[in-house]
């Protein structure tokens, strides 16, 4: 199996077609369709990075990204935040929060490859 990617998306179709792009990438996908199912499975499955949606049910977007920094593989993940607000504020906010990359819907699936495949490539 490739690396590991965690898709956290309340959105079926966003989650359909980043599921299929992905594992057709040679990715080990998992999905989670809300804050409380992101940090669980985060645990259990421990993805190299995450496709985090900001706006979810039980837990925002921003709260998962601060915890799963706060956790003890939280510098190893990359996380890529996915909203439809794109304002500065929020792109701030996200990135004070610990995330890699923000992202605003509706994005390009082969740019959000593209970006995916290069923070997932080892360092030079």
């Amino acid at each position: 199996m490739g690396q590991k990617i965690l898709i956290v998306d309340d959105e079926p179709n966003i989650v359909a077609s980043l599921e299929f792009l992905l594992g057709r990438g040679g990715y080990d996908v998992r999905v989670a369709r809300n804050g409380e199912e992101a940090l669980a499975e985060a645990d259990r499955f421990l993805p190299e990075l995450v496709l985090l949606d900001v706006m979810m049910p039980k837990l925002n977007g921003y709260e998962v990204c601060q915890r799963i920094r706060q956790g003890p593989r939280g510098r190893d993940v990359k996380i890529v935040m996915l909203t439809a607000r794109g304002r500065d504020v929020d792109v701030q906010k996200g990135l004070a929060l610990g995330a890699d990359l923000f992202v605003s819907k509706p994005f390009s699936t082969k740019d959000l490859l593209a970006q995916v495949k290069e923070l997932l490539a080892p360092a030079a």
